[in-house]
């Protein structure tokens, strides 16, 4: 069985990284590139960067702060937010990404995650999927994307885009199926209701997505301990846990949430034991 990640997930507004709850609310966490670095120091497996206020404002990835951030990390980088076309993919990459997150864009234009797929290779593509649970009586009217199947009776989870401020038709679950066939080497699933809530993932959600792919899946929204991660990875299903407040804010360090996983018997990676020099103390 591979390893289980643990990702520090870093949402930029203006420049800033921020938290919210449930998408609003937004309190400010610090700079992208300080925080970059010190999860690469702390042992985080991978670090995603989200500029959640790209697709809303309708401007491109502030692609400067990316080249800061990817020059204080050694680990994996995820980007995501306004990025529309393969062109923009390939810049974002060029800056030192080496994963992309499509969201709003590929629900706008699906083949764009093939195209996407082609050009850079599957593993280069997350499909991010911001979901809620849905009202029956607030169901959007407009018609579901060709070749992927609306929401209807049985729908539990919608899609929402622009950085969670629009509702779509579509059932998370089959967006999720689709994106996979199209050509995504990877889902993230954020729920908007649990998120910044630190009550525990939407553990439902997260087996129903698992269940309905064969990619590797990143649980996003709701850690608010140790267990909540366990409870994602094991219950849920999913391949990898996304965290925010719970790093960000000092409640919990990246080695000790590995050390808890290992210790629930969760394959993880060695977590980062500091080293002391003589001269110089701790490292």
């Amino acid at each position: 069985m591979l390893a289980h990640r643990i990702i520090p997930c870093l949402d930029i507004d203006r420049g800033r990284v921020v938290k919210g709850v449930s998408f609003v609310d937004l309190r400010d966490a610090g700079d992208p590139a300080e925080l970059a670095r010190f999860y690469n120091e702390a042992g985080a497996d991978e670090l995603i960067f989200l500029d959640i206020t790209a697709s809303s404002d309708d401007r491109a990835t502030m692609i400067d702060v990316v080249r800061r951030v990817s020059s204080e990390v050694f680990i994996p980088l995820t980007v995501g937010g306004g990025l529309r076309s393969v062109g923009d993919i390939r810049r974002m990459l060029e800056a030192g990404a080496d994963k992309v997150s499509l969201n709003t864009a590929a629900i706008n234009r699906p083949e764009l995650i093939r195209e996407a797929a082609a050009e850079f290779g599957s593993q280069c593509i997350v499909l991010a999927i911001d979901a809620r649970r849905i009202e029956r009586a607030a169901q959007p009217d407009e018609g579901a994307l060709d070749g992927v199947s609306g929401l209807d009776a049985k729908s539990r989870w919608g899609v929402f885009t622009h950085g969670g401020r629009n509702q779509t038709s579509l059932d998370a679950v089959k967006w999720a199926h689709h994106g996979a066939e199209l050509g995504a080497g990877e889902i993230l699933i954020t729920s908007m209701d649990t998120d910044g809530q630190k009550s525990g993932y939407d553990l439902e959600l997260l087996r129903a997505i698992s269940d309905a792919v064969t990619i590797p899946v990143i649980a996003s929204g709701g850690a608010g301990n140790l267990e909540h991660m366990y409870d994602a990875l094991h219950e849920g299903r999913s391949d990898a846990v996304l965290a925010a407040s719970i790093f960000h804010f000092g409640e919990y360090t990246v080695s000790e949430a590995k050390r808890y996983l290992a210790d629930r018997g969760l394959p993880v990676r060695p977590p980062v034991v500091p080293v002391t020099s003589g001269d110089e103390g701790v490292a």
